[in-house]
């Protein structure tokens, strides 16, 4: 999997080529309207104002992309909220050259350009005030796939056949792997699946050691693990996008297709409260976004002098959003936070989900 997504030149992201919106093989929610990256903003104001209204309030995207979210992000706040732009650092975090191109570019077609900072990873980052965030980065971390068989604990492997790739199992590779499922999946059944994403306790660690006061929003689609392995997946979640068709042969054409699997949230939760990060709540999409822009009743929605019809537009690209039944209920938000009592947040306002 990570070969197929990282590779330096052969790998899905490091292509260079559209791989979200109609032209590419799926939606992201920055894709389908500026309300969005404008709502998320209302919260990381509201964040800035609870520590205290720092000189310095850093936000960190990490998986930055082509820029999307940037550009709505601080196209907004620029024009609306001018005391936190005053604040705001803009950071991002894309280690892909060709993607860092195309978000420069896109920066500057916006008037924007230098007022983001991009870094190749974490490590090139200094402790910060302020607020880490990630859309759909997570899923994308290669996973490791176990399944018992023959009463045991197996990992699932690719090998070579021929010009044909296939699987076959082994022992486990890494005694992480096994504690994880002991943990989190114990009920495991023969013949079934589950993804074991170590990479993604790693980058949590990594984001805890980088934060001195402020929050992490990670937004992703998956759920805690009570939730996520259940015997209604009993092939994992790992899937292969195309043109916005899902598939479970993840095999076929290596690197021309988006690989991504469920995050366990649970893991993170854990991982990050033993990184001295404090739980802040966790919901879903849909709960987040209508806590955040009931307010004003969703007036960031709309442009000025937009007409009815786009004003409709608008509204059905706020429902897919918030849907419960697609993007609202399948996407979770969670936020964690350091160095501040409690912290009471909008977006938060329904409660968190299931704990």
């Amino acid at each position: 999997m990570g070969l197929c997504l990282y590779h330096a030149e052969y790998g899905y992201y490091t292509q260079g080529r559209d791989r979200s919106g109609v032209s590419g093989d799926y939606f992201t929610s920055p894709d389908l309207h500026p309300i969005f990256a404008r709502l998320v903003a209302r919260q990381a104001a509201e964040m800035w104002d609870l520590l205290g209204r720092p000189l310095r309030f850093s936000w960190v995207e990490m998986g930055a992309g082509r820029g999307l979210f940037a550009q709505d992000f601080l196209s907004w706040v620029k024009t609306t909220l001018p005391d936190f732009a005053e604040a705001l650092e803009y950071l991002a975090i894309e280690p892909m050259p060709r993607q860092c191109a195309r978000l420069r570019e896109r920066l500057a077609g916006k008037g924007l350009a230098g007022s983001v900072r991009l870094l190749e990873n974490l490590e090139q980052l200094n402790p910060v005030t302020g607020c880490f965030f990630s859309n759909e980065l997570v899923d994308a971390f290669p996973v490791a796939i176990v399944t018992r068989a023959g009463g045991h604990l197996r990992e699932v492997y690719v090998t070579a056949q021929g010009d044909e790739l296939c699987e076959k199992l082994g022992s486990i590779s890494n005694p992480a792997i096994a504690a994880a499922v002991a943990r989190y999946a114990n009920q495991l059944e023969e013949g079934c699946r589950a993804e074991v994403n170590l990479m993604a306790t790693q980058w949590m660690r990594s984001v805890a050691e980088k934060l001195l006061r402020g929050f992490v929003i990670t937004i992703d689609y998956g759920d805690l693990a009570p939730y996520l392995y259940t015997e209604d997946r009993p092939q994992g979640t790992l899937l292969a996008y195309h043109h916005h068709w899902p598939s479970q042969d993840t095999l076929h054409a290596p690197g021309q297709v988006d690989l991504t699997a469920h995050v366990n949230f649970s893991a993170l939760i854990d991982t990050a409260r033993d990184a001295g990060l404090e739980f802040t709540g966790f919901t879903s999409q849909q709960r987040f976004l209508l806590a955040l822009g009931e307010a004003n009743e969703f007036a960031d929605l709309y442009e000025p002098g937009a007409t009815e019809l786009e004003n409709l537009k608008a509204r059905l690209k706020l429902k897919r959003l918030i849907h419960p039944e697609g993007m609202g209920n399948i996407f979770k938000v969670l936020i964690q936070h350091r160095g501040i009592d409690s912290p009471r947040l909008t977006g938060l306002k329904y409660g968190s989900m299931r704990l």
